[in-house]
């Protein structure tokens, strides 16, 4: 029926949506590399660090990576545990919250000036707990999406793929914007992850209703 149609049309695109919600993190924070070796090595204002080029001496990049990775491995695994605890909404929903929290603290201490030790803190412990939610989020996910036909794993896998070229996206916009490039940078999935939040509360009704236009 056109009901059963325009239902699976909107869980395939809230699935697509959350698909790319699930590796924003990782996209964001390798993207902009250059910010953050350049806030790491300029002890001036952050205003001015999005253009600095960064020196080696706080490996940025190869501690990002590794407190991007070892919370994915650990908290993937333990999902796998703590999914008969903790239900799977409250899992999900708390997750996207905890990851828009730390989005927007790493939004705001754009405007924020600290000594470079400070910051390096500040946000590899932001990258640990971003991706820590991060991983329950998509493991949770990749449960919930295995319930449903093959083909919303499919949008599921795309929405993850798009995630990248939404990153770039979102660098290129906000360095041609008028405002810090920068902080208009760490809004965007500030917003991306409220969308997902909202799609992801929409998403038990919409199954229902599916469920219902089978019957």
């Amino acid at each position: 029926t056109k009901i059963y149609s325009e239902t699976g049309q909107a869980v395939a695109i809230i699935f697509f949506i959350l698909g790319v919600e699930t590796l924003l993190p990782w996209n964001f924070f390798i993207t902009a590399s250059e910010y953050f070796n350049g806030r790491l090595n300029n002890n001036n204002s952050s205003r001015n660090a999005t253009m600095m080029e960064g020196s080696k001496g706080y490996n940025y990049d190869c501690w990002m990576s590794l407190l991007s990775q070892l919370p994915l491995l650990l908290f993937t695994l333990l999902n796998s545990f703590i999914y008969q605890w903790v239900k799977e909404h409250l899992r999900m929903a708390f997750s996207m919250v905890a990851i828009f929290i730390f989005f927007l603290l790493t939004a705001a201490l754009v405007q924020v000036d600290m000594q470079p030790d400070t910051f390096f803190s500040i946000t590899m412990t932001t990258i640990w707990f971003i991706n820590m939610f991060g991983a329950v989020l998509q493991s949770s996910l990749f449960g919930v999406v295995s319930q449903f036909p093959p083909r919303y794993s499919t949008l599921f896998m795309s929405g993850q793929g798009l995630a990248g070229i939404f990153a770039g996206i979102a660098m290129l916009c906000s360095i041609f914007s008028t405002t810090s490039a920068a902080l208009g940078y760490f809004i965007t999935p500030c917003l991306a992850t409220l969308v997902s939040l909202v799609c992801y509360m929409m998403l038990p009704r919409l199954v229902r209703t599916l469920h219902s236009s089978d019957t």
